[in-house]
Formats: C-alpha cells, sequence, structure tokens
C-alpha cells in the first residue's frame, strides 16, 4: 500500500483527499493522484505532471498577506524617539 496525493483540474493538492493504494496487488494509481508526496514548506503546493514534482503556487503577494506586518509596539516607538532626539542633540552640538 501506498499514499497517493491528489490534486485537482488546476494541479494543486487536495490535502483532505489522500487515499492508499494497494498496487503490490495491482491496484493502479488513479487519475489525479499521485505518489510524489508534497514537500512541506509549500503555500499552494502545486504539481507538474511531466516532470513529476511539487511547486510553489502561490505569488509572493499572496505569501506576503498571509503575515502582515505588526504595528510597532510603544516600547519600539520609545525607542525610535529617543535615538531620534539623541541624534538631533549630537547634531545641533548640545552632546
Amino acid at each position: 500500500m501506498i499514499r497517493v496525493y491528489k490534486y485537482d483540474e488546476n494541479y494543486v493538492w487536495e490535502a483532505a483527499e489522500e487515499i492508499l493504494v494497494d498496487v503490490e496487488n495491482g491496484e493502479e494509481i488513479p487519475e489525479g493522484y499521485t505518489s510524489v508526496r508534497p514537500q512541506d514548506g509549500l503555500f499552494v503546493a502545486t504539481f507538474d505532471p511531466e516532470k513529476e514534482e511539487w511547486f510553489e503556487g502561490a505569488t509572493q503577494e499572496y505569501i506576503d498577506s498571509l503575515f502582515p506586518k505588526a504595528s510597532p509596539t510603544e516600547i519600539e516607538i520609545l525607542r525610535q524617539q529617543h535615538a531620534e532626539l539623541v541624534f538631533t542633540l549630537m547634531m545641533g552640538g548640545v552632546i
């Protein structure tokens, strides 16, 4: 028995559709499935049937949208203001 991985008509992996196929007893892998396991770390795992490999199907813009930049904390804002103040004082010859 081997685990096979389903992909849709756009060759995008359908994670919940994995099945076991008994190839030792002559069962064939159904169309739309592959025995090649998608590697970890892909956001939109897409299968290339000619190369028989998975690749990243998500755009960088989509990936970036999954990790919105957090607003600076109050401490970070105060540190930046402090650094700017010290710089201004140094440039003015006070320090």
